[in-house]
């Protein structure tokens, strides 16, 4: 089996669809898939201020994880990268073929490999993780892009049962649910990190000898993760306790950045942390640090950072919203709040924070619901399944 994996961000790009990516690639290369699969990504050009790029149409394959991983330069205008990443998959399939092609993202990704697929005559899989069908699709440039898929792919799966209802409103066949899956076994509950701690500043409090209560978000915080919500519920929740800010990742450059910038410097008494990228494999000792998990989302799929934090036994706050409605069950594994509820959320904030048994309570149930169902042995075996009903030779 052939499989290529085509996708708009894969490591070390930030956020939720680059991890997710990567886990189905390395699940299949565990699996004994290894030199069957192949990463088609676009990486940004270096003229922009990210971390690597590459030159429009210029190309480059590593071997990342014991995963082929080709990434090409993007163009300014989109439908020039696109016709790039459709000419690769060609090329490739003639030098190689492919036995499946399986897109993670509706629209550009999702595209491509359905287009594709139907101009060599071999299979397609589109995967919708969240901003596809949520935002993208209300986008005009971008909306026959998500029809085509949606239409044509062979078989269409998400991973959260709120996007496969919003799908269906599109056009009415299967979708398949194949939840996230989170490695138990590297995130688990572990001792607070008191060096790690020390060395962020959350080990000196308000009054002496008292460190900080630490609530924590991972990811890329943005306006579509609650950045506003996020800022303002915490300031309200710092004025009756000593309360620290951890943001396990970065703020997204631009407008996001911007207002981060000015809430700061509006509010230099507050203590705010921004770790900048950190490595998943270092995540759980951050994970350890916090008190209070928060993703106060406007839209989502199924955040890794959710799953990831209730694996390592964390009380989560999370809005009501696309995947989270699969896992928290408000009260028993987690507490949901409105969306855009500033005042909800620093209450529910304050009332976790002084309740340490609560906490405790809603931790251990997360976790056990983690393991229960949110495995990546059962995320590899769906997809597994799908390659074959489309008669794939596994």
């Amino acid at each position: 089996m052939n499989i290529a994996l085509l996708s708009e961000k894969y490591t070390p790009d930030i956020g939720g669809l680059a991890i997710s990516t990567e886990r189905l690639a390395r699940l299949l290369a565990s699996a004994g898939y290894a030199q069957a699969v192949r990463v088609f990504s676009p990486t940004p050009n270096p003229s922009i201020k990210l971390r690597a790029g590459l030159l429009p149409s210029e190309k480059r394959t590593l071997t990342h994880s014991g995963v082929s991983v080709t990434r090409f330069g993007a163009h300014k205008r989109m439908d020039d990268t696109l016709v790039d990443w459709f000419e690769l998959i060609v090329v490739e399939h003639k030098r190689e073929p492919f036995d499946v092609l399986h897109a993670y993202f509706l629209t550009q990704a999702g595209f491509i490999a359905t287009y594709a697929g139907k101009y060599l005559n071999i299979p397609s899989v589109v995967s919708i993780r969240g901003n596809d069908i949520e935002r993208a699709a209300f986008d005009p440039s971008r909306f026959s892009h998500t029809m085509y898929a949606l239409q044509n792919a062979n078989a269409v799966t998400t991973n959260a049962t709120e996007l496969a209802k919003k799908a269906k409103a599109f056009i009415d066949r299967e979708i398949i649910l194949i939840p996230n899956g989170v490695d138990t076994e590297h995130f688990k509950p572990m001792e607070r990190n008191e060096l790690l701690a020390e060395t962020l500043g959350l080990n000196e409090g308000k009054k002496k000898e008292e460190r900080y209560s630490v609530v924590g978000f991972a990811g890329e915080l943005r306006e579509k993760k609650g950045l506003k919500t996020l800022l303002s519920a915490y300031t309200l929740a710092n004025k009756e306790q000593s309360v620290a800010l951890l943001i396990v990742g970065e703020v997204r450059p631009g407008e996001d950045k911007q207002l981060f910038d000015e809430f700061k410097i509006t509010n230099p008494q507050l203590p705010i942390t921004v770790t900048g990228y950190i490595s998943p494999k270092d995540l759980p000792a951050y994970y350890s640090l916090i008190d209070v998990f928060v993703h106060p989302s406007l839209r989502d799929g199924m955040p890794n950072a959710v799953l990831e934090a209730m694996a390592c036994e964390k009380a989560v706050i999370a809005t009501s919203v696309g995947g989270i409605l699969d896992v928290l069950e408000d009260g028993k594994n987690g507490v949901i709040v409105n969306v855009n509820d500033v005042t909800m959320l620093a209450e529910k904030i304050q009332e976790l924070l002084v309740n340490a048994e609560k906490r405790i309570s809603l931790g251990k149930n997360a976790r056990e619901l983690i393991v229960s169902r949110f495995m990546p042995a059962k995320e590899l075996e769906a997809n597994l399944e799908i390659y074959r009903k489309l008669g794939i030779s596994l």
